[in-house]
């Protein structure tokens, strides 16, 4: 007969290994949030067949292409910043080479969420020619940008890390 002093230790033995098991499973895809962030770049691992193989893999195995686009659709749901994704591009963000995220939420929503990630404050933000933007250079190469269409009444938002733009 068991005493109930006995009884955690399979279940504290069983959700350690849940737990030991879950890192593995969550870096078989591309993490989406540091990549829209700069936190980490695909640009970075162009010298590095492993990281690189791995990206273009997730990137086949959780999307489908969007024809005549540089964007592909997710084929289960997934967030960014807790924000749906819509759409992401693994080698372009608008006119720029980088890696973009467009998600459901509106430009003030996705702003706020990517400087509490970051904890730092957009710059450059301006409103013309019908958009929205702001932009944060963390580092050569690792520019921080987003844009909506500047009406106010966007739904979605494009988010991500540009490495190579013209200013």
């Amino acid at each position: 007969m068991q005493t109930p002093k006995t009884r955690p230790i399979p279940l504290a033995l069983a959700a350690a290994l849940l737990l030991a098991t879950l890192p593995a499973r969550a870096a078989d895809e591309p993490n989406l949030e540091r990549l829209a962030t700069c936190q980490d770049s695909w640009l970075d691992w162009k010298d590095n067949p492993a990281l690189r193989n791995k990206f273009a893999e997730g990137i086949r195995a959780g999307y489908n292409p969007k024809e005549g686009t540089a964007f592909f659709k997710p084929k289960s749901p997934k967030t960014v910043l807790g924000l749906p994704v819509t759409e992401v591009a693994p080698d372009s963000i608008g006119m720029a080479v980088g890696f973009s995220v467009v998600v459901s939420a509106d430009f003030d929503t996705v702003k706020r969420g990517i400087e509490k990630q970051v904890g730092k404050t957009l710059k450059n933000c301006d409103s013309a020619e019908g958009m929205k933007t702001c932009e944060l250079e963390l580092a050569p190469k690792k520019t921080i940008m987003l844009l909506a269409e500047g009406k106010g009444t966007a739904k979605s938002t494009l988010m991500g890390c540009a490495y190579y733009y013209e200013k």
